[in-house]
């Protein structure tokens, strides 16, 4: 089961990176990205309705890890495609009090499942075996979170990923209000004087990302990467282009694989070493008469 949801959502991961780049509008792609992602999900589904967990752990693994997965990218494009089609007409204003309203629509959900909420995010397991295998639940209890599919649906698997997709759209709107307040800041000529650029060329870019995101430093380890691509992109001022064909060549050096990574270890330990040197009290030679 894991490896074919691995392949699955290796599988995806590359459509969704070629949907990203195609040149098409922003609500075109998303659209194209929620078709993808709901083809992935009914063969995932296909697939475990004719595989046998091989015991508890397998079945909590699948529900906690792998189906939230591919269900939360599936919640998210929704979201954003949704939040694109559904933007008010008017200036920056308006449309900030309209992402303003959907962060507070958002907090209100945290809100409401804090006591799960807390459980995700503090890495919790003790109550796994409740949430995250089937039979275990009240269909009437769980009414707003449940897919109508008991062998398919443990009573938390979907507000799981309904939590993922949710605190990766926060961070899409935080981030479409940093753009609006940019612009304004730009139109006002209040842009800083000396503006951080990269300098450095673009597959280094994209092979310190994604350290990042394999590290798992970004939203507990469930940051897409194509999330914090976007978010570098903006704040560094550099187009990646079809960034994913650059994370490809770096899988096929034969050689120094994470060349650039081996660079900044080396720098950050000279400029160490150097700080020590200059700390280093001078030590003056004693002489006896």
């Amino acid at each position: 089961m894991r490896k074919f949801a691995e392949r699955l959502n290796s599988a995806l991961e590359n459509q969704l990176n070629e949907v990203s780049s195609n040149g098409e509008t922003l609500a075109k792609r998303y659209r194209a990205s929620i078709m993808l992602s709901k083809k992935a999900m009914a063969k995932l589904k296909n697939y475990i309705h004719s595989y046998s967990f091989e015991n508890t752990e397998d079945e909590i693994h699948f529900f906690k890890k792998v189906k939230p997965q591919f269900y939360n990218r599936y919640i998210y494009f929704i979201n954003v495609y949704n939040l694109i089609m559904q933007k008010p007409l008017g200036g920056d204003e308006i449309l900030k009090e309209y992402i303003n309203i959907e962060l507070t629509d958002l907090k209100r959900f945290f809100d409401h499942n804090q006591s799960f909420y807390q459980y995700y995010r503090s890495g919790s397991t003790q109550m796994d075996e409740v949430y995250f295998t089937r039979g275990g639940f009240d269909v009437h209890v769980e009414l707003d979170d449940f897919e109508d599919d008991e062998i398919y649906s443990t009573s938390h698997d979907y507000k799981l990923s309904k939590i993922i997709a949710n605190e990766k759209y926060q961070d899409y709107l935080n981030l479409e209000l940093v753009n609006i307040n940019n612009n304004a800041n730009h139109s006002q000529e209040t842009a800083l004087e000396l503006p951080l650029t990269w300098t450095s060329n673009k597959t280094d870019m994209v092979e310190l990302i994604y350290a990042l995101v394999a590290l798992g430093v970004f939203n507990n380890g469930n940051a897409e990467i194509k999330s914090v691509i976007t978010f570098f992109q903006h704040i560094l001022q550099v187009d990646l282009g079809a960034y994913y064909h650059k994370y490809t060549d770096i899988t096929r050096r034969k050689k120094e694989r994470t060349c650039f990574l081996d660079k900044l270890k080396v720098a950050l330990l000279r400029r160490i070493d150097e700080k020590f040197a200059l700390d280093e009290p001078i030590q003056q030679s004693m002489h006896f008469n």
